[in-house]
């Protein structure tokens, strides 16, 4: 078995099965991240090629100072923020105010698929920044450490951001699902997804 090293210089080489391997070892983690930070549609399939385009065509630039998953995570997680932005801005232009954002709708919370969907609705209605720092932590497992290598920012804003996240998650999932089946923790909610 090779090592991602020696498959990105056989890909840098020319060996194009060589990359296949390596998109074939992280395609699934990163199409969780995207659909995690997107939700399904389009935009995810994009977000989740776009990665492996810009990572092939980084691969001579990449160093090896972070694993190749969290460099994969780092060009997901950017395309999905700049995917969030182009979202918000056709928003703000083509829609009227009156109309709002989605709103978070609960037909029978008891079941799991509809508490399922719930809490994905949830995790969409928070910000960028807190989105991405949820979905990094709960849905995909990272540390602390990793997180913050991901987005470039400090572990004390990571835990920051998580932490706020955590309560305004908490705040758009306590009316529809019960404080009980929240628990007041939000890691209880990651299981459900």
């Amino acid at each position: 078995m090779l090592t991602d090293a020696q498959l990105i210089q056989a890909s840098i080489d020319g060996d194009d099965a060589a990359f296949k391997m390596i998109v074939k070892k992280y395609e699934s983690r990163i199409a969780a991240t995207i659909i995690g930070m997107l939700g399904p549609g389009q935009d995810a399939e994009d977000a989740g090629q776009q990665t492996f385009i810009r990572f092939y065509e980084s691969m001579r630039q990449f160093k090896g100072k972070s694993s190749v998953s969290t460099y994969l995570t780092r060009i997901a997680i950017n395309l999905s923020l700049n995917i969030l932005k182009r979202r918000k801005r056709q928003r703000e232009r083509f829609l009227h105010p009156v109309f709002g954002e989605k709103e978070i709708v609960a037909s029978n919370a008891n079941e799991y698929d509809d508490q399922k969907e719930i809490i994905h609705q949830a995790i969409q209605q928070l910000s960028p920044e807190f989105r991405s720092v949820i979905v990094l932590r709960f849905l995909k497992e990272h540390s602390i450490k990793e997180i913050s290598e991901i987005l470039g920012i400090p572990q004390g804003t990571v835990l920051s951001r998580l932490a706020r996240g955590q309560k305004k998650l908490r705040t758009l999932l306590d009316p529809l699902l019960g404080e009980n089946d929240v628990r007041q923790d939000v890691q209880s909610v990651a299981q459900i997804i």
